[in-house]
């Protein structure tokens, strides 16, 4: 070999070794909640280079000087919350059930951007987005996506699916000569080829799940918060189209009828399900439905609904009677085995108060680690992606938060993250 060829060799060794020792993130984690499973685990090292999960060490790895050293030895570190349920187009007051007549597209989405932002430093790293309107959702994700606008990752709904005067019919409660009679591309569906074509428009739009109104609702503006509003076949026109497009549907549902509809038909989660009994919870079971319970929701209007003028009074009574029922609802579901997932509906109530829920959620009898875990590995599997959030592993994206001292002792303190990283990014640190 001549000595032009061994110095080759010698460049070209070198630079592989310098670029194979690139600098890494080191987080040192005191307990760490990877939520696999139900253990907890002490003295971590969590690597994150390049957006993602390296590695997880055990014990505290001395960092090199080219490493980021993150100490959070006195933290618990778990990973990025995921919400189920959220509208970040609104946020319910006084004067929501006016602000179509006086708010602009415009005026909704930047409003949003804002929730957004405070749902992430809330340690919420990801959300399904349940319904909105002017594709306001689709138009956020992308705005985050392309770093305009600091939030959580979205999985968007788009416009919720409804019937002629269901809950999600954008024309209820306004007068006759302006409600016209919208169709599939408003999101109102009366037969099984409408069902085909709302979720077409949806993929056309650029959503990423569909969500329905399979009853009912709190807070339309119509007598009923709890009837059946879609018949089975329209239910499985959808779902069955929904699968053409790599869709996953949400089924918002109050009463028991249209709630089982949802499900045989093949629903993948049923949002509120205030009055599930035995047999829906059992035929949930059957199914692999996940439930998405959203007790804040259901305290917040509760509690709106005793204020003379905070609600239309059509929806006053239907506030004060299935608001305080679904923490019950949750309790019982529980106790039966049916599946779980996180969920808030964030836009009802304040949003940035979604860690809320877990003490709703431990006070009907559901273990800290168990909330903890429903907000993050089972609201990974009912997105679809287990494989990239959810859990603290090895490839998945290095969406980490933290908070001060142990919320399994006291789960409070999930009103406290102070550290929030997303995609290897960090947000909020201590």
């Amino acid at each position: 070999m001549t000595s032009l060829s061994i110095n080759a060799s010698i460049i070209v060794a070198v630079t592989f070794g310098s670029l194979s020792a690139q600098a890494a993130t080191l987080i040192h984690a005191g307990q760490l909640i990877t939520a696999e499973n139900n253990q907890v685990l002490t003295k971590q090292t969590i690597v994150v280079e390049e957006g993602k999960i390296l590695a997880v060490e055990s014990g505290f790895r001395t960092p090199t000087a080219e490493d980021t050293l993150i100490d959070l030895r006195q933290h618990t570190v778990m990973p990025g919350l995921i919400d189920m349920h959220t509208h970040f187009y609104t946020q319910l007051s006084q004067g929501s059930y006016s602000d179509a007549f006086r708010m602009n597209e415009a005026d909704y989405a930047l409003r949003g951007a804002t929730f957004a932002t405070r749902t992430l430093m809330s340690g919420f790293t990801s959300v399904r987005e349940l319904g909105d309107n002017h594709q306001i959702s689709v138009a956020l994700k992308k705005a985050i996506a392309s770093g305009y606008v600091q939030g959580p990752r979205i999985f968007a709904a788009g416009k919720s699916l409804a019937t002629t005067g269901g809950h999600a019919d954008p024309t209820n409660g306004i007068r006759f000569n302006q409600m016209g009679d919208p169709g599939p591309v408003e999101g109102v569906i009366n037969s099984v080829e409408d069902a085909r074509k709302a979720v077409r428009q949806r993929y056309k739009e650029g959503s990423d799940l569909i969500k329905i109104t399979a009853t009912g609702g709190v807070l339309s503006v119509a007598a009923s918060g709890m009837n059946a509003q879609f018949t089975e076949e329209e239910i499985s026109a959808v779902v069955q189209t929904a699968h053409d497009y790599g869709f996953k549907v949400a089924a918002h549902a109050h009463g028991k009828e249209g709630m089982e509809r949802a499900i045989r038909a093949g629903v993948h989660s049923i949002e509120h399900g205030t009055y599930m009994d035995d047999d829906t919870m059992a035929l949930m079971k059957q199914h692999g439905t996940y439930y998405v319970p959203t007790i804040s929701a259901g305290k917040f209007v509760a509690e709106m609904a005793v204020m003379p003028g905070f609600f239309p009074e059509l929806v006053r009574p239907k506030a004060q009677e299935i608001g305080p029922l679904i923490q019950d609802t949750f309790a019982r579901a529980y106790q039966a085995g049916v599946k779980i997932a996180f969920g808030t509906d964030a836009g009802v109530g304040p949003h940035g108060d979604n860690w809320k829920e877990f003490v709703y959620m431990t006070e009907a009898g559901m273990p800290a680690i168990e909330a903890i875990r429903s907000a993050t590995y089972h609201s990974a599997q009912l997105l679809g992606q287990a494989d990239q959030l959810g859990t603290i592993r090895a490839g998945n994206y290095a969406d980490i938060v933290a908070v001060p001292g142990n919320p399994l002792e006291d789960i409070n303190l999930m009103g406290q993250v102070n550290f929030v990283m997303k995609g290897g990014e960090i947000y909020k640190q201590p």
